[in-house]
């Protein structure tokens, strides 16, 4: 087959270089694609939003199936684009339809569909500009930290956690009148905080079965000891130690059952990836957030413990037989850390060339804010890689990135040097 990935993240190579594995995969394009990319497929320089442009490169490379990375093409309907069009309407497209795609494009929906299919959640209110006054009110019912987050997309920065009742309706006020997220902060949800600790659950559906992926933490903020600004992801593990059998049993009978049985009552067209943020609240496990797609650090961790061939599996996911293929996973652990440039995740410089890739031998080295320029490598976005590593204990595969890291280098070259601290 002639396969497209959509997308320019180290979600995405990982994708490229697991998918490039397959008996199945003739030909393999990433649009945009990055440095690291272009060294296993070949790279068509499309925005993941120009569905004309896609649609163009579909025909002309005779693509035969299109998975989409990133969530922004599929909350905008780039399935129903290809669904719509006589054309291309026969090509399978991994990534729910616009509908479905509302559980990540807009909080209060994804909130509201938790409250009718009884999925444990936190407790929530949303409010828009006309409301504000109410809004201040829910917050004075509340105990402190307040959980403000914005209904769109922020590309994971829309969500802020005051200790302070007067600061969390200064950012109240800044999020519905004073645009702080732009047009994805013109309705808030804000909602009761769960303290715990944190896990991603990752789960693939045809749209009628399901499969649960192996479990992952990803570590969000910038500095050591999660502290600081939120950010795209600083690294992450898989398996999660504290995910037993009996928690995941919880997850899957409390959680993703009701989720994939939601979908189906709500006639929510789903053929994808489904990414559950959870908390361990005591010993139950609640919903913080779904994402549309895999998660990115996760993916660097999630498929590289994947066995089973994943064209196989996308072809089962698009023909409606993914109850006949049996998940392989790899028993060791896998770990990730990012590295990224200086000043992120506010202003940062591009265009610094990265040194020693080529001198990495036990880590696998996917590329992120990294392309091409001059026949070198160079930083072209806020997190530049992520170095994968597997072991016998996630101990040991984060040891192992983290010798790896000291191969490679960047001008102001950063990382968090306590990935799986918590654990």
């Amino acid at each position: 087959m002639n396969i497209l990935v959509l997308g320019s993240g180290g979600r995405e190579h990982t994708f490229a270089w697991k998918i490039a594995q397959s008996e199945h995969c003739s030909n393999l394009f990433v649009a945009p694609g990055n440095s690291g990319t272009s060294a296993i497929a070949t790279n068509l320089n499309i925005s993941v939003t120009d569905f004309e442009a896609i649609k163009e490169q579909v025909l002309q490379n005779k693509i035969e199936l299109v998975v989409v990375g990133p969530e922004d093409p599929l909350v905008k309907g780039i399935h129903d684009y290809f669904l719509g069009d006589n054309d291309i309407k026969h090509i399978p497209v991994i990534g729910p339809q616009k509908a479905a795609a509302q559980l990540e494009g807009s909080k209060e929906f994804a909130k509201e569909f938790m409250s009718r299919h009884n999925i444990p959640t936190a407790a929530f209110k949303s409010f828009t500009a006309d409301t504000i006054a109410e809004g201040y009110e829910f917050l004075e019912s509340l105990k402190p930290p307040y959980v403000l987050k914005a209904d769109g997309l922020a590309a994971g920065k829309g969500v802020l956690i005051l200790d302070d009742l007067e600061d969390a309706k200064t950012e109240l006020k800044n999020m519905l009148l004073e645009a702080k997220f732009g047009n994805a902060s013109t309705k808030v949800v804000i909602e009761e905080f769960l303290d715990g600790i944190e896990l991603s659950c990752f789960v693939i559906t045809d749209g009628k079965d399901y499969k649960i992926l192996p479990t992952a933490k990803d570590y969000k903020r910038i500095g050591q000891g999660d502290t600081g600004l939120n950010t795209g992801g600083m690294g992450a593990v898989s398996p999660v130690p504290f995910a037993t059998e009996a928690f995941m049993e919880k997850i899957e009978s409390k959680i993703v059952k009701p989720t994939i049985s939601g979908l189906i009552q709500d006639n929510l067209p789903y053929v994808g990836f489904i990414f559950i943020g959870l908390i361990k609240v005591g010993d139950e496990p609640k919903v913080i957030e779904y994402n549309v797609r895999m998660g990115d650090p996760e993916t660097e961790v999630v498929l590289p413990r994947l066995k089973t061939d994943l064209v196989e599996i996308f072809k089962a996911m698009s023909n409606q037989t993914l109850s006949d293929i049996e998940l392989e996973i790899d028993d060791r652990a896998a770990t990730t850390v990012m590295l990224v440039s200086g000043g992120y995740p506010e202003s940062y410089e591009k265009g610094k060339e990265i040194h020693g890739i080529d001198e990495v031998k036990n880590s696998l080295v996917f590329h992120a804010g990294a392309t091409l320029s001059e026949g070198k490598v160079v930083t072209s976005g806020g997190r530049v890689m992520a170095i994968t590593s597997y072991g016998k204990t996630y101990k040991e595969a984060i040891k192992k990135s983290y010798q790896s890291i000291n191969k490679l280098c960047f001008d102001k070259m950063y990382y968090r040097k306590d990935i799986g601290f918590d654990l």
